[in-house]
């Protein structure tokens, strides 16, 4: 061939051979002639498809094709990937490989290597793992799709194939998702009918679907006449697949055609709808796969050798067929509309032509590593049947019906006219198109010189004119031919204008080009969004995705109650920004920005978030995104990207660092400390001090205070003289033992206290504080003092507090987002069990991450033979599978309880606290099942001698099966019990009542109980009383808890008469009165009228009596009406603690204080004077013990009312409490866990969580306060220390704080709280200030940001009883606790002004502007003082940082263009005082158009070179009254006198257009004459807005006062919420809600409503 222009000659190299041949003879296994040199298969493909779905563009590594084609090579059962000489991969399958293929399917990220065999389809991820699934069916063929791998059956494909390797492929599909790095969650829960579909309709269908590795494969569906009809031709084959657009390609060999189909996934409920003929009824759930026919040809007896895609010039897909035996190359020209919903749009053929060829494939050489969406551009390369290499590259036809030939057209000169005609008809619709975006200018004068010629050549005159008012260099004579048409070109300004006037329905539908009327029109797009969003504004028809206007709009979902906000929903379905915004002439997008700002103050709920963005509400956006947001941001999601202004992308969060080591060392050491040398040390509450904390507690020290009290990590300060002598010694040892008692204690505080306020990597092992029992001597240099070993065991004395230390230690970590890993709990096992890994068991369990243990875990723990560890592992195990009544777990527990092991089971020595914890554990395990026999069961232990050696304990064993017991038939009442009527009778015979009604059934029962390995506590006949009453009652409390039972609670009663008074031991009379009160739930109320009604009058009288002196103590014992009278008062004031606990209720804390008050000057006299509630001189009739129990209790019971708040005044009390090292040696180990137990419920969980009043909330909080405190570290005789720990069981963390959504800190703000109506208040609305706790969820109504510093957000919830919504709770509308608000411009946050009188300062920023050192001044440093004073303003009153960054330009950057800054200082002004900063680039357009005009006419440059300013000058409202503000010389200040400023004059008053609006220009150069003569000052001065309007009188909000009984606690130096408002709004370039844009280039003014 000879050679020719573009043409190459190419020399052959060598013959290609496969990689994979080479890699198999360097392996020796591929020798020459070993093997048919057929019986293999290779194909390339892009490293990039089994890389990551979305490469880093910065990485050049991932861009296609950077390495070159890597190869896959299959022979036999072997598959080899190669890249060149490099093997990366072998893979080994256990049969013949028939075909392999790359696949992604849904919700995996990776690729995935398909392997079909003869009955196993194996699925291979990049690392090598595999899934194999058995194929049931004969396929032939596997071919991948963007979405899942199509499975092609065989013609006998529905005859069932027995596996060969079912049981490894039943083991490889029974392989949890994790495994393989999948996240996709496959339902486990079908019906039999469901199943039996799915199967039947596998077998009827030709093609499968698999969507996913653990999904079986979908039938499939055609859509045939708008019905889907199951694929079940065998005869059509598929050919070819992309598995980058959703197309197929298969050929017929009965109808001898091939067809491209689109493959679309739709959801089974709507196919259901449109067609009742579907023989499967599946999972609705479900997507399933349907093919819809968009070409189909005829062809020859055998389908093509070769499919492959290419692309043409614009990027459009071209499907090719290599027909061999014609030696032709079928190419079908591809559609794609991505404006519908589809997520690959709407796919049609466009045209198909035929090119001769003998091979043929795609190459990418033209344009490389260039993509149009998913499709890289692609070429064709072509072999003649001449041996000639031809590349081809498509490019697309103008003509609407392409043909073959245009010869019979070629002297048609009206076909060329007619062209031409629809040619300038297309450009000017683009035309239009760019006029709409002020950054296509330059684009647009290119193409209005070549639409002006266009028109003159076929004599469009008005075209021409139209072209030339816009441009007016193309004023020139063009010639014309003989046309004399007139037509008027269509104008998206003059359309506007029409509307603003007149209204959508009257505006002409010629205005608006034909093409961008049509909704697939992409070029135009532009265009036709923006005046769609104008017809829906006013008050155009929607008729689905048609407007009335002849337009088509999205509209995304959501509620619109006006146009404006129909609109914001359009705009974002267009997915038309603030970016898009900006991109807009001024004029056109005032009147949207208008639209924006009247939905911003109070949007819908059910908005998207990107609406939100739209309208400048990012705190309802981030509030709608809920917990996506905290791992993605709210800039990562492409969407919001799009809706946020440009600058707000490059924003970075500020954060604060407020870590232990901040804090000076003054404030954190005590005068206790002071001598000591600080030392950072792990004390388990570093962490404590957050950017949160710091809000709430940061303006005093009670949180480095609370840290110093709990703090174990240190040696204790002990005051002794300089030369102590041996006394002295003795002295210091006594000291530290009392110390010691202390120190142990602290873990219980400590572990409240740092509750779920710390994550932990799970890299990291847990660090444990230490426990420092020695003493420090101040006066001898800081001496350590060790306690002395001798007389005392102190690893027996540490055994416990290690074991409350692990608790603590544990709790402190918050739920993870994720379940925690068993492998981190069993890396954070010690090699030898110890006490403190035995309490972090339990920490664990009671934040439910045993759930992830194993029951192989479990019994390596168990197998260690640590009682300890046994027991925190048993009651860790309850907790976390409370109330699943789990049988593997009920087994576990039931196995530590002996007197359920059967009769022949030898004996087991199990310690009597072993024993304890399991049968808490079977409670909390069996919680509110109401289980009969477990409540048997449990009824016979409270009664039962444990098995164990400890007789000491069988108390506590009995408190620990009657609070099971409780637990199990929670709340249930009577009906726990159904038939079984001896349950209640042989609970009061454990408490020793008389009154017995089933006697018979009773003693029949005892009898068979007794049978049993141990037997009952007995002495003689007769029950034991003293051990099995209190477990009794508090099981009767909790199974009638809240039931509101008269019979219960009489039967509880206490006696009478002093004689029986005299044999019921006080301390059961405290849990009778709690009981009962328990019952009776409703009637406890916070007054000291309540707990004397709970006095019965033989004691009361008594009492007074005896106080008063009137009776003799000979007649009675005193000491035991004393003792019940102190004892009935402290279990009221708990039964009222449990009432009212989380709930910071006013009336609860005085009365409880007022009663510790009493009782700690009973024990000692305080200065605190309190009013007289009890008798006086109680000391003489009642033991300090006693005393001091009740008064510890009492405080117990005040720290749960106030729990999470950090009252100052109760943190007072508790801090003298601990400070009492009691002489008389009243002060024990108990107290002092008391103590610390209340301080940690004080400041709950560092101030964030609370504690509910939940049945099981309130079980759980009795059990951890049963009124026995031990005498000692290892004293569990009456209760297991252990379950102390029980109260998380009801904390919630139910606080909230707000964050500015603008600076990501948290900030202060009030928030109203509505609480709902009950029997005993109203509904009530009272104030909190952030950070907060709210109430419990039953009664908690709605939460709304108050306020006039913080845009208004209204939460509205619905009062259910149910627990706070938990971590990671997709439900929770508080998202964890943060609540996003943005504050308004102008404001300043509550941290910098409190009581709101620094906002009075932004009322007189216009004064600040005009003052005289603003002005025009000689004098340097006024200008720079002005200057930094608005710098100041504005950084200080607004966070955004176009204000800010302009503020700076203006006082810094033009300090010598004195207008310029004098006129943006009332701009700036405007814009804050309306928080509308998007009117600041308005404003400026503005500035810059008349400085532009004037610059123009003062050099005397005519004409312009666009004229494209001229609509966007003339703004008038619609109706309604209207205030002027005027362009007038900017020549000083507003307002100045003319006579002593020259020529500078101000425009006429702006006149209202008439009806009908006239443009009436017809050359240029006189409308801008005219304009320079009416408009423009004849000096060279610049237009300056006018700010008139008053400065309003402050007024002051006030402040909402909360109801008594829901008192909202205000702090000390908390912002208060009255302040004084914004000023009134000035009347500069303001608009109110009738104004819109009108659009004439006859005046420039402004009018304002």
């Amino acid at each position: 061939m000879a050679p020719a222009i573009g043409s190459r000659r190419l020399t052959v190299l060598r013959e290609f051979r496969p990689h994979g041949l080479a890699v198999e003879e360097a392996d020796g296994e591929g020798a020459p002639g070993a093997r048919s040199p057929q019986d293999y298969d290779y194909f390339l493909f892009d490293p990039a498809l089994a890389a990551s779905p979305v490469p880093d563009p910065g990485d050049g590594a991932s861009v296609s094709g950077a390495d070159g084609d890597h190869e896959l090579f299959v022979r036999g059962n072997q598959i080899i990937w190669s890249s060149g000489s490099r093997v990366h991969k072998r893979y080994v399958s256990p049969n013949t490989v028939i075909m392999a293929s790359w696949c992604r399917m849904d919700t995996i990220s990776d690729a995935l290597l398909c392997v079909l065999q003869v009955d196993t389809l194996s699925l291979y991820n990049v690392t090598g793992e595999v899934v194999s699934i058995p194929l049931p069916y004969a396929v032939s063929s596997i071919w991948p799709l963007p979405f899942g791998l199509l499975l092609q059956k065989s013609t006998d494909g529905g005859r069932m194939v027995s596996s060969s390797s079912s049981l490894l492929n039943a083991r490889d599909l029974n392989r949890p998702n994790k495994e393989y790095g999948l996240t996709y969650n496959v339902s486990c829960q079908a019906n039999t009918m469901e199943t039996d579909s799915k199967a039947n309709g596998a077998i009827i269908s030709s093609h499968l679907i698999l969507k996913h590795p653990l999904e079986e494969p979908q039938a499939t569906y055609f859509e045939e006449k708008e019905k889907l009809t199951m694929m079940k031709d065998f005869d059509e084959k598929t050919i070819w697949t992309s598995d980058t657009i959703p197309l197929m390609a298969s050929y017929h060999k009965g109808k001898f055609q091939h067809s491209v189909w689109q493959i679309d996934g739709a959801n089974y409920q709507e196919a259901m709808n449109e067609n009742t003929m579907l023989p499967v009824s599946c999972d609705i759930s479900s997507h399933k796969c349907t093919f819809r026919k968009i070409w189909q040809g005829k062809c020859p007896q055998s389908a093509a050798s070769k499919v492959f895609l290419a692309t043409d010039f614009d990027g459009l897909p071209i499907i090719c067929f290599l027909l061999h035996e014609q030696k032709i190359l079928l190419a079908v020209r591809i559609q794609v509309d991505d404006t519908t919903e589809e997520a690959f749009g709407d796919i049609k053929s466009h045209m198909s032509w035929n090119i001769p060829a003998f091979a043929a494939v795609p190459v990418v050489v033209t344009r490389p590593r260039v993509r149009v969406g998913v499709l890289p551009f692609t070429d064709i390369l072509v072999l003649s049947s001449d041996n000639d290499l031809l590349l081809y590259m498509l490019r697309c036809s103008l003509r609407k019906n392409p043909s073959s030939s245009l010869d019979e057209h070629s002297t048609d000169v009206s076909y060329y006219i007619r062209f031409m005609r629809e040619t300038l008809e297309t450009l000017h619709a683009l035309y239009e198109n760019l006029k709409l975006n002020i950054l296509r200018k330059e684009d647009l004068g290119c193409l209005a010189s070549l639409l002006c010629t266009i028109a003159s050549s076929l004599g469009e005159h008005t075209y021409v004119d139209y072209y030339c008012r816009d441009f007016p260099l193309n004023l020139i004579e063009f010639p014309s031919l003989a046309s004399t048409s007139l037509r008027t070109p269509p104008s998206l300004f003059r359309w506007f204008e029409y509307c603003l006037h007149y209204g959508c329905d009257s505006a002409k539908l010629e205005d608006i080009p034909t093409l961008m009327r049509k909704q697939k029109v992409s070029a135009l797009s532009w265009g036709r969004k923006v005046a769609s969003f104008y017809s829906l504004l006013l008050g155009a028809e929607r008729k689905g995705k048609k407007l009335s206007s002849g337009l088509y709009c999205e509209v995304a979902s959501g509620s619109a109650r006006n146009i404006e906000e129909l609109t914001v929903l359009a705009m974002v379905a267009e997915k038309f920004g603030r970016q898009q915004l900006d991109l807009l002439p001024v004029g056109v997008s005032l009147v949207l920005r208008h639209a924006l700002d009247k939905c911003r103050d109070s949007p819908p709920d059910d908005w998207p978030a990107t609406a939100y963005v739209l309208v400048g509400r990012e705190d309802l956006a981030m509030a709608k995104m809920g917990s996506a947001r905290k791992d993605n941001g709210l800039w990562n999601n492409d969407n919001l990207t799009l809706m946020s202004v440009p600058y707000m992308l490059h924003l970075q969060p500020v954060t604060i660092t407020t870590t232990a080591s901040d804090i000076p060392i003054s404030e954190v050491l005590n005068s206790e400390d002071s001598d000591s040398v600080y030392k950072p040390i792990e004390d388990g509450m570093e962490h404590i001090f957050t950017s949160t904390t710091q809000l709430r507690f940061g303006h005093d020290l009670r949180l480095n205070e609370v840290r110093r009290l709990l703090c174990s990590a240190r040696p204790v300060a002990i005051q002794t003289p300089t030369n102590p002598s041996v006394s002295d010694q003795d002295l210091q040892q006594q000291q530290l033992w009392n110390f010691a008692q202390r120190t142990t204690a602290l873990p219980f505080g400590r572990g409240a206290f740092t509750l779920a306020t710390t994550y932990t990597l799970l890299t990291e092992v847990l660090v444990f504080p230490k426990l420092v029992l020695a003493g420090r001597l101040p006066a001898q240099q800081n001496a350590t003092v060790n306690l002395d070993l001798s007389s005392r065991s102190v690893s027996e004395f540490k055994s416990w507090a290690e074991f409350h230390n692990g608790v603590a230690a544990g709790l402190r970590l918050a739920p993870f987002p994720e379940k925690m890993l068993r492998t981190w709990i069993q890396y954070n096992r010690p090699s030898e069990p110890n006490f403190t890994h035995a309490g972090l068991l339990l920490a664990f369990g009671l934040h439910e991450h045993l759930r992830v243990l194993t029951m192989t875990d479990a019994y390596r723990y168990l197998s260690q033979e640590h009682d300890i560890t046994t027991l925190g592992l048993l009651l860790g195990l309850a907790a976390s599978h409370r109330g699943t009544m789990d049988p593997a777990i009920s087994k576990m527990l039931y196995f530590h309880v002996p007197s359920r092991h059967p009769s022949s089971t030898p004996e087991l020595e199990l310690p009597t606290l072993l024993q304890s914890a399991a049968v808490m554990g079977i409670g909390l395990l069996y919680e509110s099942s109401a289980h009969a026999l477990t409540m048997k069961i449990l009824l016979g232990e409270i009664g039962r001698r444990s098995g164990g050696d400890n007789v000491l304990e069988r108390e506590g064993y009995a408190v620990a099966a009657g609070s099971a017991l409780g637990f199990v038939a929670l709340g249930h009442g009577s009906d726990a019990f159904g038939f079984m009527d001896t349950f209640l009778d042989r609970l009061f015979e454990y408490i020793g009542s008389k009154e017995v009604y089933h006697e018979k059934h009773l003693n029949a029962t005892t009898a068979d109980d007794q049978s049993g390995n141990t037997g009952q506590m007995m002495d003689g006949a007769q029950i034991n009383v003293d051990v099995t009453a209190p477990g009794a009652i508090i099981a009767l409390a909790l199974i009638f808890l809240k039931t509101e039972s008269e019979e219960i609670a009489a039967r509880l009663g206490i006696p009478n008469t002093f004689f029986d008074l005299q044999y019921v031991r006080p301390d059961f009379v405290m849990l009778r009165i709690i009981a009962r009160n328990l019952i009776l739930w409703s009637r406890i109320q916070p007054t000291k009228g309540w707990i004397d009604s709970q006095i019965p009058e033989t004691v009361k009288t008594g009492v007074s009596n005896m106080s008063e002196g009137t009776i003799d103590s000979d007649e009675f014992d005193a000491e035991a009406l004393f003792q019940a009278y102190v004892n009935i008062v402290t279990g009221a004031c708990i039964a009222l603690g449990l009432k009212y606990a989380g709930s910071r209720n006013g009336d609860a804390q005085e009365l409880l204080y007022a009663y510790t008050i009493h009782f700690l000057n009973e024990i000692k006299h305080i200065p605190v004077r309190t009013a007289s509630i009890l008798p006086k001189g109680l000391l003489q009739y009642v033991d300090r013990g006693t005393l001091e129990l009740c008064l510890h209790l009492i405080v117990l019971s005040l720290s749960l009312v106030m729990a999470g708040s950090g009252n100052l005044q109760i943190f007072r009390l508790l801090r003298y409490l601990r400070g009492r090292m009691s002489a008389e040696g009243q002060v024990n180990y108990g107290l002092q866990m008391a103590v610390s137990l209340a301080i940690g419920f004080l400041f709950l969980g560092g101030g964030t969580h609370t504690f509910s009043t939940q049945n099981s909330g309130i079980a759980a909080l009795l059990i951890s306060l049963y009124p026995r405190l031990p005498a000692g570290p290892n004293d569990n005789r009456c209760h297991l220390q252990a379950f102390r720990h029980l109260y998380v069981i009801a904390t919630e963390p139910r606080w909230v704080q707000t964050v500015d959504v603008d600076t990501e800190l948290p900030v202060y703000c009030p928030l109203e709280v509505t609480v709902a109506e009950t029997e005993y208040y109203d509904e009530t609305n009272y104030c909190e200030v952030t950070p907060c706790l709210l109430p419990e969820r039953s009664v908690l109504k709605s939460i709304r940001v108050c306020g006039p510093r913080y845009w208004p957000q209204v939460i509205k919830l619905t009062p259910e009883d149910k627990p706070w919504w938990r971590s990671g709770d997709k439900t929770d509308p508080f998202n964890g606790g943060v609540l996003y608000i943005k504050r308004k411009v102008g404001s300043c946050s509550y941290s910098d002004d409190p009581i709101g009188c620094q906002s009075l300062i932004s009322r007189a920023m216009h004064e600040v502007c005009d003052m005289p050192s603003a002005r025009c001044s000689n004098k340097p440093n006024s200008i720079n003082h002005s200057a930094n004073r608005i710098d100041q303003l504005v950084s200080t009153y607004s966070a955004n940082p176009s204000l800010i960054a302009f503020a700076k330009l203006c006082s810094k950057s033009w300090k010598n263009r004195c207008n310029f800054r004098e006129f943006c200082s009332p701009v700036l002004y405007e814009c804050m005082s309306k928080d509308r900063p998007s009117l600041l680039q308005v404003y400026i357009s503005f500035y810059t158009i008349i400085e532009s005009m004037w610059e123009h006419l003062k050099i005397g440059h005519f004409p312009f070179y666009d004229s494209l300013f001229l609509p966007n000058l003339k703004l008038r409202p619609c109706s309604g009254s209207s205030r002027r503000a005027r362009l007038h010389s900017f020549h000083g200040r507003a307002g100045m006198d003319a006579s002593n400023r020259g020529a500078a004059r101000r425009p006429p008053p702006c006149r209202r257009t008439s009806a009908r609006l006239r443009p009436s220009i017809t050359q240029p150069a006189a409308a801008l004459s005219r304009l320079s003569a009416a408009h423009l000052p004849a000096a060279p001065r610049v237009a300056k807005v006018e700010l008139p309007f008053r400065l309003p009188r402050p007024s002051v909000a006030q402040p909402v006062v909360a109801p008594r009984r829901l008192r909202s606690t205000r702090l000390p130096a908390a912002p208060r919420v009255a302040e004084a408002e914004l000023p009134a709004r000035p009347c500069s370039l303001a608009w109110s809600s009738d104004i819109f844009c009108l659009f004439s280039p006859t005046w420039i003014a402004i009018d304002t409503s």
